[in-house]
């Protein structure tokens, strides 16, 4: 085995000693002289075309020094994947329909004052005349033909997305089932809630470009869509992160940036933002609720034989990156499991709720519920144990998944079943009470995943990197230069650790400089697990480049590297062929509960997740990022129930909507970390922030049925759906 100097050990986080003490800036603590205060007026409304703004009683008001609406942005239009969202909505820009809102988080105009509370009085008084439109909140409403239109310029449905599977012959692989399951599944909203909502200062900096300070998940992309709003080449605008206070998804969508540079830019002055809870929660994206139909087969000697699925993503009102997110739900909708005839449907539509966005997991955690449920029923049909009869139907090396291609990756998905089952001690007739109460059932449950490192379908990975090697006869000083953001995963010090190793250093020699587009090329977005696989490799080609100016005496040694990762190709657009990823990472877990009978309230006791992650270039890191994924998952499956009526969201506080805290949480969660290295990925390593969230909603189903008796097929598990389905009440 390599002995490696930084790679493997777990150095501290070198943003750590910032965050606990205060120091660290986040976007929200940023301030300059002569700042000016900006506040939102939003909807409050689901659907309505806006007949007129009136603005003169906000202008009068005392403080003010301008209000803008959707006359005064450029190009009005803006989104990650299409731009299909005003930044303003309103009449009087070019841009096609952004006289419409279309839920109740749409931003209608904007108030500049002196300070944040004159502003916010001011946005009271701005006068808009809506026409009410017909509102759409079911997606398989919105799904059939007539029904109202969200964007009636874009295409001829509500349908943004429709992905095909079409492997081998279903109807065949039915006639040679001996059993076959057939269910309906829901998943939920859920809402990031991170730690700071979304804020930001803009300003003009010394080269006189409009700077915007705030997190996000990609600066160069985000610079783009602001130069695209604002019409003006991108090197006219700057983007830097600061430090973010979290983000799992929610930050790829941009909130406040465009109207924030706008206002910096028409007032040549600094502008700040900080949205409220409340205005975070309406205002930005969330996890799609998904409606999941399957029906498989299987032999009764435990192989799987036919998979038919349709899928149904609520989109809500804006794209976002509901192709890529329900992508990944069509790819990991069979489970991490060879099956060879596949016929699956599924479908993005838009609805007038809250956008459906990016979230750890990216569409693979709502497969996976229906995948591992199906599972675990074909099983109990078989009588099999559901442990076992995953272990028959492991994907292995070279076996095709749905899409007709084998996975890049070494496919270590039965390694990771048997490292669970084995940790946790996984046995047939288990324990079935708890606490010595006669209310109080435990249950075991299991379930398995998979997920894709990097971005998919076509794109051109690509991740740049810079290091500059300072001293004289010895390296006294290396800088990295990289435009990575850091959310809270670790990321800054995993790259730093792997420039040590690249360059052979100590640790301690080396430095970061990060996420500012004026200073360095893209890195690509922190998101699907992609950030230690990608920088890892950039780093590694510029400290090879670097070294070789180092020995050739050149000082300072400077070079840059832009990596490219394997390319990937789209689904076929009818039988959704393809080599979607360049990586895969793979995972099981084991669970037990305690269901008390009376209450319906489930606890979960101990959590098993065997990932794996290929090298941990962090162990501590990656012990954190499993622990903290297993407890936002268990939010998403027992705790958080995102409410709305007619497109209006009623859980908009955290005093309605209820995320976990530390009486919630696991009482034990055990990281097994397999390290299997991948072949292409740096010192072997994939990626791990979204893997160990995948599995543990189905988990914990599949343990509630253990304990009480009934399936569960829909979530979260609250005590009212848990007693529901014991028929108590």
């Amino acid at each position: 085995m390599t002995v490696y100097e930084t790679i493997g050990k777990s150095f501290p986080r070198v943003d750590a000693r910032g965050k606990v003490t205060g120091e660290a800036a986040y976007s929200g603590d940023l301030s300059m002289k002569g700042m000016l205060h900006m506040k939102t007026l939003f909807a409050g409304r689901p659907h309505a075309r806006i007949v007129q703004i009136k603005t003169g009683k906000a202008e009068a008001a005392p403080g003010v020094v301008a209000v803008y609406t959707a006359k005064d942005v450029p190009v009005n239009e803006y989104g990650l994947q299409w731009q299909d969202q005003p930044a303003l909505c309103g009449p009087g820009s070019a841009k096609i329909g952004a006289d419409v809102v279309r839920f109740v988080g749409d931003q209608v105009a904007v108030v500049v004052a002196r300070s944040e509370a004159e502003a916010a009085a001011a946005a009271k008084l701005i006068e808009v005349e809506y026409a009410d439109l017909p509102v759409v909140t079911d997606a398989i409403e919105a799904l059939k033909p007539g029904a109202p239109r969200i964007h009636e310029h874009i295409g001829d449905s509500n349908i943004c997305v429709h992905n095909k599977i079409r492997k081998g012959n279903v109807e065949e692989g039915f006639a040679k089932s001996d059993v076959i399951v057939e269910s309906e599944y829901r998943t939920p909203v859920q809402e990031h809630a991170y730690l700071q909502p979304e804020a930001g200062l803009a300003y003009i900096d010394e080269a006189g470009r409009i700077t915007i300070a705030c997190g996000g998940q990609w600066t160069h992309e985000d610079q783009e869509q602001v130069a695209h709003a604002l019409n003006m080449p991108t090197e006219n605008i700057r983007v830097i992160y600061p430090a973010v206070g979290g983000a799992f998804g929610g930050r790829e969508d941009m909130s406040v940036q465009i109207v924030l540079a706008l206002a910096a830019w028409k007032l040549q002055r600094p502008v700040k933002i900080v949205w409220s809870r409340q205005e975070s929660i309406i205002g930005h994206g969330k996890r799609h609720a998904v409606i999941l139909r399957a029906k498989w087969g299987a032999t009764k000697d435990g192989k799987l034989t036919a998979i038919e699925n349709e899928i149904i993503g609520d989109g809500g009102a804006y794209m976002y990156t509901s192709n890529k997110v329900l992508g990944n739900t069509t790819i990991t909708s069979t489970g991490p499991y060879f099956v060879p005839n596949v016929k699956t449907d599924v479908y993005g539509v838009y609805t007038n709720n809250v956008p459906g966005a990016a979230f750890r997991g990216f569409g693979a955690p709502q497969a996976l519920f229906m995948a591992e449920m199906q599972m675990d029923k074909l099983a109990e049909k078989l009588g099999m144990d559901p442990v076992e009869f995953r272990l028959k139907n492991a994907l292995l090396d070279g076996e095709t998944l749905n899409v007709g291609t084998p996975s890049p990756s070494p496919v270590t998905v039965k390694e990771c079943i048997e490292a669970a089952r084995d940790r946790f001690g996984w046995e047939k007739g288990k324990k079935k009470d708890g606490s010595g109460a006669s209310h109080l059932k435990r249950g075991q449950g299991f379930a398995a995943g998979f997920k894709n490192i990097g971005f998919s379908f076509g794109y051109q990975e690509n991740c740049w990197a810079k290091i500059e090697l300072r001293g004289k006869s010895e390296i006294e000083q290396a800088i990295l230069h990289h435009a990575s953001a850091e959310v809270g995963q670790g990321t800054h010090t995993v790259m730093l650790q792997m420039t040590a190793e690249a360059l052979g250093v100590p640790f301690e020699k080396v430095t970061l400089r990060a996420s500012d587009t004026a200073a360095m090329g893209s890195s690509g977005s922190v998101s699907a697990s992609r950030m230690t696989f990608m920088s890892g490799n950039a780093i590694r080609g510029a400290a090879e480049l670097a070294l070789k100016k180092w020995k050739a005496e050149e000082r300072p040694a400077i070079a840059e590297y832009k990596y490219l990762a394997p390319p990937t190709t789209p689904f076929d657009k009818e039988t959704g062929r393809s080599m979607p990823n360049f990586a895969y990472a793979w995972v099981a877990q084991a669970i037990e509960v305690e269901v008390d009978i009376e209450t319906g309230h489930v606890r979960v006791l101990r959590v098993i997740s065997a990932d794996d992650l290929g090298k941990p270039i962090n162990p501590a890191l990656v012990e954190g990022q499993i622990e903290g994924a297993v407890v936002q998952a268990q939010g998403y499956a027992i705790l958080e129930d995102f409410k709305t009526k007619d497109g209006r969201v009623l859980s908009d506080q955290f005093s309605t909507y209820l995320i976990p805290t530390i009486r919630d949480i696991p009482e034990k969660v055990e990281s097994v970390i397999l390290e299997i290295p991948d072949p292409i990925g740096p010192w072997g390593a994939r990626g791990v922030g979204e893997l160990p969230y995948l599995p543990i909603a189905p988990a914990i189903a599949s343990a509630i049925h253990d304990a009480t008796g009934v399936w569960v097929d829909e979530f979260p598990f609250t005590p009212e759906r848990v007693l529901r389905a014991m028929g108590k009440i």
